[in-house]
């Protein structure tokens, strides 16, 4: 008999979440990232290294033995729920968390602990599109130099190692002064996306790249139900202070009675997601029915990210349609992140599968 799941926080959990808010409340404002996406630097670095140096974030997948702290993806959740309130601009998902899960899969202690303390920037060169379950493109392995292109690469402009299919079937690790990275247009400007190629790099072989491409994946994909979540809760939060005090008719907006059942029925899809999320972060940090869990999460996670960002900047009204106010950021990251590791209707086809509920 399967013993019943604790999905609630831990006090360890919620210590974790304060020490973060806290270090993103003094160095992540709203104004700053706003800035930042209009410079030539998107990615914080500072802020990652407060992350990853200054509090070990960056290890926290990663077994003590092997450099890293030891947690779970419970702990990783927390993280990225933070960073999702914030919008920050750091490669947490793609180094902490994908690149990591791709390296946990192969013989690299030493790069793995140069991820997992921070000193280096990892990225798995796969199209931010891609599901767990979906087809990668590779590069061409030719006497140890690999050639070719890929596009859509999530945070690629930030790394300095590359993890990188190739057609021999194994995964090499490539420095990116080897490669050439070309920014692409991104609509999440704190996310940016870019091309990569290579034209004769050399590599190190890491392992083979299918076992170690799918176990990134899943765990992208799982986690960024959290990275939704977090997102989802500053939308509403932000909205319902926000018409608190914004008066109509002398009389707070948030008091009608429309505006009343729409944050009521935003407030029921946050806490549907926060289950939904915290089922699949238990789940990996098991290994059980981590396939489904996933599934579940990504098939939800999306629309409610986007309906609430989208909630927000109406019920903002004229100043949710400047610039200067942040929810611009949420409703790009929101909809980036609705095709990230596979689209809703790509993972309700997947859960079908998997709990053999075909359509006919």
């Amino acid at each position: 008999m399967t013993a019943q799941r604790d999905l609630l926080y831990s006090e360890e959990e919620e210590a974790l979440r304060a020490a973060v808010r806290d270090l993103l409340t003094d160095h992540c404002d709203a104004a700053g990232v706003i800035t930042r996406t209009e410079s030539d630097a998107p990615h914080d670095l500072s802020l990652w290294k407060s992350l990853a140096d200054g509090m070990g974030l960056a290890g926290l997948l990663v077994p003590e033995a092997r450099g890293g702290q030891g947690a779970t993806h419970r702990e990783v959740a927390v993280v990225l729920e933070e960073l999702g309130r914030a919008v920050a601009p750091v490669p947490y998902l793609t180094s902490a968390v994908v690149a990591t899960e791709a390296l946990l899969a192969c013989d690299a202690d030493d790069l793995l602990a140069e991820l997992a303390s921070g000193r280096r920037i990892g990225v798995l060169a796969v199209a931010l599109k891609v599901a767990p379950d979906g087809a990668f493109k590779v590069v061409r392995q030719e006497d140890g130099a690999l050639r070719g292109e890929l596009t859509g690469i999530a945070d690629a402009s930030a790394a300095d190692v590359l993890l990188v299919p190739a057609d021999d079937g194994g995964l090499y690790a490539v420095d990116a002064d080897a490669v050439t990275v070309v920014p692409q247009v991104s609509l999440d400007l704190t996310r940016p996306v870019a091309r990569v190629e290579l034209e004769g790099a050399r590599g190190r072989r890491l392992s083979d790249a299918e076992p170690a491409v799918r176990r990134a994946l899943r765990a992208g994909a799982g986690l960024l139900a959290s990275e939704q979540l977090g997102l989802a809760d500053w939308a509403l939060t932000e909205t319902v202070r926000y018409l608190k005090e914004r008066k109509q008719f002398n009389r707070p907006v948030g008091g009608f009675q429309a505006i009343k059942h729409r944050l009521a029925q935003l407030w029921l899809e946050v806490v549907n997601l926060r289950a939904a999320a915290r089922n699949a972060a238990d789940a990996l940090a098991t290994g059980e029915d981590a396939e489904v869990a996933v599934a579940v999460a990504q098939a939800y996670a999306a629309g409610v990210a986007v309906h609430a960002a989208e909630e927000a900047l109406q019920l903002h009204g004229g100043i949710g349609m400047t610039w200067e106010h942040p929810v611009h950021l949420y409703l790009k990251r929101a909809k980036a992140d609705s095709i990230a590791y596979g689209t809703a209707g790509g993972h309700r086809a997947a859960l079908a599968e998997l709990v053999d509920l075909r359509a006919p």
